[in-house]
């Protein structure tokens, strides 16, 4: 068990913990959750050894291991996928290099008695029994199943890691760190660059984990599929509510009001004392008494009410001036990366006040629109037109990364700032919750919430009269989400927004644009609206839902009833090849174990039929390497045939 005792932690005047006790044991699932810059990913970094507290302490028992995913890394080095995930056992391949000079050496030694040749038996004993405890005889097939999991194709695991983006290079890490099984793992917003397969991949994971999870999450459906602990980090202190997310926001409700009632009850109480001692104080004979009740006065332990509700963003967009009533006109549009065509002859039109939702799987198109309207990127083939003085305000996924890391946080603000908005920067910053020092911290040392909070408030120093916003709610705390959505509720002007968030979705557009298949198919409601329509329950069903749009035929129903009928037959046939790969290899892996125990006998290499052994203990190795390119060709048909 993780304990933590009276821990105390400042950065210059500004405290971040006071004093906070906190337990984490062994098969904990951990939600840490507060607002942007309350100390979560400090926390982490202190039971990580990054930051040392002031006061107090953090005990680790001894042997047990910490696994840390920080919200931005990135790899170096030209190793394949494969060979950077397999760097985790390191020391296992060195092993099992050591262990076949030992065993070649052994071959040709007949010395039977000598000290030297009983050493090496038992360092060889040591090292197949350290094997065994790794499960070595498997480690790319668990790799291979983990980075399938986190949504890597088996062609991706041969390609060099510098080819990937950051988002995917943070998968390889992920990757790593399950891979590694530590007793305790820190998840500082593993979902941030993890599609809905992805994420629905990981939860399950970590639930089934043995050992202990902490995670720092805005993802409320994730948190409450994953948690059965929340603790929140508040005014530098933690409560610890035993309840996933959802139930832990009744429970702090409920928890709130007790304090309201409390606090309102102790102010009348401290009021009638202080009516009190002022009437004594104007009596010379009662001077003494008043005195003495102000010193018990002072003494009383005051209750606070939580800030953690009234201290939000408060946001609001400059419109432009008025735009023409068409906004945007696309017409027969094509784009394709090389061979693979992303959007097939769609057409889009948008009138003045129209707010859309671009909703549908990863890959589907959405982001690649998005570029396209704001000119970032160019069509195949079709036209698309803005209308008359259209003004277009665009915050892309990775806004937060185009920052400065070198520019303070008001100099960002300057740097972005037209002069007549110069006298604002601080006040607007203010309402971005940056006040006092804070504007003057470097970009490069605020978390990933108050980056996001930074690029948002440069997008308010312009006016538009059409926003388009890829993915905005990506690293916003959950209060900072509400407030982002109430001024996206009263912007006037025209409106795109890209989520996978229903809470955030509902209500604040009036067409729902689904992209499927390379096509769009446009809904006139908000996303309840469409998953109503579509008959889905969640965002979820969306997002990994492959079926083609309704046919509107009995004979084309009936087509496609013949048609999925046959793809279950094959999909249960292919399935059955990776159940039975999977089988062969457990079964050679057994075999190759009872050789290896035989091994560990300091006798074995002088018994008669030793060599006979060896030859098959050789021949189940080349099996094991057979069984494994059998399971990935069956695994990758399946792959293929789902995709």
């Amino acid at each position: 068990m993780i304990t933590i005792t009276d821990l105390s932690l400042s950065f210059g005047e500004r405290v971040i913990f006071d004093k906070i006790s906190l337990a984490v044991k062994p098969k904990d699932k951990i939600g840490v959750v507060g607002k942007n810059g309350a100390g979560k990913t400090t926390l982490f970094k202190m039971i990580m050894g990054e930051f040392s507290p002031d006061n107090g302490s953090i005990v680790i028992p001894n042997g047990k291991s910490i696994g840390y995913l920080e919200q931005n890394l990135t790899l170096a080095g030209e190793r394949s996928v494969m060979e950077e995930t397999l760097t985790i056992f390191k020391q296992v391949r060195e092993i099992e290099t050591h262990m076949a000079a030992i065993e070649q050496e052994l071959e040709h030694r007949e010395d039977y008695e000598s000290e030297a040749y009983h050493q090496l038996l038992a360092k060889h004993a040591e090292m197949a029994n350290s094997l065994e405890i790794h499960g070595s005889s498997s480690l790319e097939a668990q790799a291979a199943k983990i980075l399938h999991g986190l949504g890597f194709k088996f062609e991706d695991f041969s390609r060099y890691v510098n080819e990937f983006s950051g988002g995917w290079q943070m998968r390889i890490v992920l990757a790593k760190l399950l891979l590694s099984q530590p007793d305790y793992i820190l998840l500082d917003e593993p979902t941030n660059h993890l599609d809905i397969e992805s994420i629905i991949w990981l939860e399950k994971f970590l639930v089934d984990y043995p050992g202990a999870v902490m995670l720092i999450s805005h993802d409320k459906q994730f948190l409450d599929a994953v948690t059965n602990v929340t603790v929140e980090i508040e005014r530098e202190q933690i409560q610890y509510y035993k309840a996933n997310y959802s139930t832990y926001l009744d429970m702090r409700l409920e928890r709130q009001e007790k304090l309201m009632s409390s606090f309102k009850n102790q102010q009348r109480v401290i009021l009638e004392k202080e009516r009190t001692i002022a009437r004594f104080m104007a009596k010379a004979t009662k001077t003494k008494l008043a005195q003495s009740m102000q010193k018990k006065l002072d003494k009383i332990d005051r209750i606070e009410l939580d800030e953690f509700d009234l201290s939000a963003m408060n946001v609001r967009f400059l419109v432009a001036e008025r735009s023409g009533q068409v906004v945007l006109d696309a017409k027969d549009l094509i784009k394709n990366y090389g061979k693979i065509e992303v959007l097939s002859r769609i057409d889009l039109k948008m009138e003045r006040g129209d707010r859309l939702a671009f909703i549908g799987q990863n890959g589907q198109g959405k982001t690649t629109l998005a570029k396209i309207i704001v000119g970032d990127i160019p069509v195949s083939a079709g036209h698309i037109n803005l209308g008359h003085n259209v003004r277009i305000g665009y915050y892309s996924q990775n806004q937060s990364e185009k920052l400065d890391p070198k520019l303070t946080v008001l100099e960002t603000m300057e740097q972005n700032s037209p002069l007549e908005m110069r006298t604002k920067l601080r006040g607007i910053l203010g309402a971005f919750l940056f006040s006092g020092q804070d504007v003057d911290k470097k970009v490069s040392v605020l978390s990933g919430g108050e980056k996001a909070r930074l690029a948002l408030a440069v997008m308010l120093l312009r006016p538009f009269n059409f926003l388009i916003m890829d993915e905005p709610t990506n690293h916003l705390d959950l209060i900072s989400k509400d407030v982002l959505k109430n001024a996206l509720m009263d912007y006037e002007g025209s409106l795109i927004i890209v989520s996978h968030d229903r809470d955030f979705l509902a209500g604040l557009t009036n067409r729902t644009i689904e992209f499927r298949d390379k096509k769009l198919y446009d809904y006139p409601g908000d996303v309840n609206y469409f998953l109503e329509k579509r008959e889905l329950d969640n965002m979820r069903q969306v997002e990994i839902s492959t079926s083609s749009k309704k046919p509107e035929s009995d004979e084309m129903a009936e087509d496609v009833k013949i048609q999925k009928k046959i793809s279950y037959e094959e999909r249960r046939t292919r399935m059955r090849a990776v159940q039975k790969a999977e089988n062969e290899i457990e079964r050679i892996e057994k075999e190759i174990a009872k050789i290896e125990t035989e091994m560990q006998n300091p006798d074995f290499f002088q018994a008669s039929g030793s060599n006979l052994t060896m030859q098959k203990y050789k021949q189940f190795k080349e099996q094991l390497e057979t069984a494994f390119e059998n399971w990935e060709i069956a695994h990758r048909q399946l792959e293929e045939m789902e995709s």
